[in-house]
């Protein structure tokens, strides 16, 4: 599993994010643990007032699990993980909160510590944690078996495309996919030895070079949407300079918006609108997903009632083999009693086992149809994907008039050409 952690505050926002049924198909309050509350915002709100004895701003310590995309993982698999990740860190016996979510047919986990010990009032030190959890996660990809990613078992081939929150937002915004963006201009990075050849680079995928309003470096695409050149690529601004030289004279983020405004005629405009449309016109997998959605939950809250009923049919069968009165004040005396109620304590951990096995088994099979129509929906996004790229090409070839004759104009050249030369 890869293992993310942070130590955080805001914890009202925290529990909201968790706990949001919009962005994930399927959202699961585990377990709560050690707090006096039973639901996620009265929990953390209580890890806060605690904390408010003591200076510690960051009270919470915040982790996710995320097993790879084609892996069904059990929910003990996470829990042994979690207690592993406790006793590493140090945080046994520290109030948490476990929260599953899922989409897009993957399941992945959160949980998260008050890291404010209640006996001494004092937060606990997690020194070295990104290092611990790195270790972890290597144990935990050996142990089961899975394809270990090429970053986890060398830091140095880190997947350089990884990207922040704030660029997935932001790239959600804009329409683009920020894998791509990421790829387009590492790739023109990596060609390029200087501001000209790099300019060029960027032109002929439809972007521009411009000064940042903070200085530094940014990165214009079609749409006038803006983006640190720097974070694009991992790179310093020293070196940045030390290729592009001084960003001093290029033109503004504002010049150069009004630029693009300038040259990207409506038309352009229109056709990549048209593309848009028209692909979310072909999207029909993409709308079986609110239907399997909305049919999976149903299926749980199903099973979750049947679950519910035949426990209280079960706990009343058992209720009617308890002795009671004289028999059992005898029972007791005999130590019979002891073996029967042992006996009914076991029917129900095996009940409790079965409930749990059959969610378990429910769960798999969603996940199963979830992934094969996620496969179809990868499909049509990277068609999306190579529409837009084409789209971005022949709008950066046009807006800088160079944009070749079509095919009927070469045929036209290429007999003119033959004719000549009869």
């Amino acid at each position: 599993m890869i293992l993310k952690a942070s130590q955080r505050g805001g914890g009202q926002d925290l529990a909201v994010h968790l706990m949001r049924a919009d962005e994930n198909e399927h959202v699961e309050l585990h377990e709560v643990r050690g707090f006096g509350a039973d639901t996620l915002k009265e929990a953390f709100r209580e890890a806060y007032a605690i904390s408010k004895g003591t200076c510690c701003r960051q009270y919470l310590f915040s982790m996710s699990l995320n097993p790879p995309e084609s892996e069904d993982v059990p929910i003990k698999a996470f829990e042994d993980a979690i207690a592993r990740i406790e006793t590493k860190l140090g945080l046994e016996g520290q109030p948490r909160a476990i929260v599953f979510h899922e989409k897009e047919g993957r399941r992945h986990a959160h949980a998260v510590w008050s890291r404010i010990d209640p006996e001494d009032m004092k937060a606990k030190q997690l020194s070295h944690f990104k290092v611990k959890l790195r270790d972890i996660s290597r144990e935990l990809y050996l142990e089961h078996g899975w394809k270990m990613p090429r970053g986890l078992m060398n830091a140095a081939e880190r997947d350089p495309t990884n990207f922040t929150l704030a660029e997935w937002q932001q790239a959600k915004r804009a329409g683009t996919d920020p894998r791509h963006l990421k790829e387009t201009v590492q790739d023109c990075w990596a060609v390029s030895d200087s501001r000209a050849s790099f300019e060029h680079a960027l032109g002929e995928r439809g972007f521009w070079l411009a000064r940042g309003d903070r200085r530094g470096f940014a990165v214009l695409d079609f749409q006038g949407e803006v983006w640190s050149l720097a974070r694009l690529v991992g790179v310093k601004a020293k070196d940045l300079r030390g290729r592009l030289g001084d960003e001093s004279d290029l033109r503004s983020v504002e010049d150069t918006k009004a630029l693009i405004a300038e040259r990207m005629t409506p038309a352009l405009k229109n056709h990549i609108a048209e593309a848009r449309r028209s692909f979310q016109s072909r999207m029909a997998v993409a709308h079986k997903k609110a239907e399997m959605v909305g049919r999976h939950r149903a299926e749980r809250a199903k099973l979750a009632e049947e679950h519910k009923k035949r426990n209280e049919r079960e706990a009343f069968e058992r209720a009617k083999l308890l002795p009671k009165g004289l028999k059992a004040l005898w029972l007791r005396v005999t130590g019979r009693y002891r073996k029967i109620a042992d006996g009914l304590e076991a029917d129900i951990a095996a009940a409790m086992k079965r409930d749990r096995s059959e969610r378990e088994a429910m769960i798999a099979r969603q996940l199963a149809e979830r992934r094969k129509l996620q496969a179809a929906i990868k499909v049509d996004r990277s068609r999306q994907a190579e529409l837009l790229r084409q789209l971005r090409r022949e709008a950066s070839d046009y807006i800088r008039g160079l944009a070749r004759p079509d095919d009927s104009e070469r045929n036209r050249r290429r007999s003119r050409g033959s004719y000549l030369s009869l």
